[in-house]
């Protein structure tokens, strides 16, 4: 069973595998505030704490997320609490990520459920999501999670940002 936790010392091994393999694929660490981990893993935590309550400078007040499947982390979830200009147009609300060696096990898909029920708990009507245009599996999942497409985002090299509203509703 998957579950979205908060990340805690005591996981700081799994972490650390975690973070090994997404840097030994040579793929970016998605979502990107899990690259901005730096050691001792506690000091990366109380920074999150902070960033909970107050945004560090051009950024939102954010929560992040270790989806957790009992043994390892197979992923991990940023929950962005606002908006600001950037991310209405690419990141949106929530950006997620799964570890390569996990992917294409529904893992995305039920990430980015249980983060729906805390945007849900946090009042949120709807989020913005977004994916590029040529990420056809985060498509698949902001799709399956009741995703309904509106205008894309042409960003200044000519890539296309595909973005989406999921209704929150009761």
């Amino acid at each position: 069973m998957i579950t979205l936790i908060k990340p805690s010392v005591q996981l700081e091994v799994e972490y650390l595998d975690f973070l090994t393999e997404w840097q030994q694929s040579g793929e970016a660490i998605v979502p990107s505030v899990v690259s901005k981990t730096f050691l001792p893993l506690a000091d990366f935590l109380e920074a999150q704490q902070q960033e909970e309550q107050v945004a560090p400078k051009n950024w939102v007040t954010h929560s992040t997320y270790w989806l957790y499947d009992g043994q390892r982390i197979v992923g991990a979830v940023n929950f962005r609490h606002d908006l600001n200009d950037q991310l209405q147009q690419i990141g949106g609300h929530i950006g997620y990520g799964i570890r390569p060696s996990a992917r294409q096990n529904g893992y995305a898909t039920e990430g980015l459920r249980q983060a729906l029920a805390v945007a849900r708990e946090r009042g949120l009507a709807s989020v913005l999501i977004t994916c590029s245009a040529d990420n056809i599996a985060s498509g698949r999942v902001i799709l399956a999670n009741g995703g309904q497409e509106i205008a894309s985002y042409v960003t200044e090299d000519g890539g296309r940002v595909r973005r989406f509203i999921i209704p929150l509703g009761e």
